[in-house]
């Protein structure tokens, strides 16, 4: 029988962790709908997804401080189930005659319409590097130390975050842009990305730690 304490810890994790999976798929989503456009940064060329996207790797360290391993997987597969079925929807949205009173038919097809090629690098990228993340993780606090949770982060992220950005800039871009502009795009998404998980590292202790993490 749990005692009171243990009763409640167990309540606040499962709260925690359905509100992480929740903002989870949202930052997903809403960082796939942002990446449609390009905008300029300090200069640069930016899929304006980029400066959300990373937030994604901290909360999963945060569903699987909270949810445990096997469910982490679950949740990055059907993120990634999710994200291609958004896209095959706005595509049909988009192939859908619009009413002639409202007139942005044209606009939403060349906004919303997926481009399939950006679409399947976005979700292989995202599914490989999620998957990597929650291997380094685990790793880290199976054999290495339960102990510095924002250095578990940091250690996983560092790891996932270069792995998912090759994968989406070579499969979107390679062999149709010059070399040099997806290593441009490599490298800045890199730094932007590898800056947002700097500031999401507290959310690491959103939720106090658990034996889930093993599970």
């Amino acid at each position: 029988m749990q005692d009171k304490d243990s009763s409640g810890t167990m309540v606040t994790l499962t709260k925690v962790g359905v509100l992480s999976v929740a903002a989870y798929i949202g930052a997903q989503m809403l960082s796939d709908i942002a990446s449609l456009k390009i905008g300029v940064v300090a200069g640069l060329a930016v899929d304006m997804g980029t400066f959300i996207y990373p937030i994604t790797f901290t909360l999963r360290d945060v569903v699987h401080k909270t949810l445990g391993k096997k469910n982490t997987r679950m949740l990055i597969v059907a993120a990634g189930a999710i994200n291609f079925l958004m896209a095959a929807y706005l595509m049909w949205a988009a192939s859908v005659p619009g009413d002639e009173g409202w007139g942005l038919n044209e606009e939403f097809s060349l906004i919303l319409g997926p481009i399939w090629r950006i679409v399947i690098a976005s979700v292989v990228a995202e599914v490989v590097s999620e998957l990597v993340d929650t291997e380094i993780y685990h790793l880290f606090v199976t054999r290495v130390t339960r102990r510095y949770q924002w250095l578990r982060v940091l250690t996983s992220n560092s790891v996932s975050v270069p792995v998912d950005n090759v994968l989406f800039a070579v499969g979107a871009f390679g062999f149709v842009l010059p070399w040099s502009v997806v290593w441009e795009i490599f490298l800045f998404n890199l730094v932007v990305k590898y800056a947002v998980t700097i500031l999401s590292l507290p959310l690491i202790y959103v939720a106090p730690d658990s034996d889930r993490i093993e599970e």
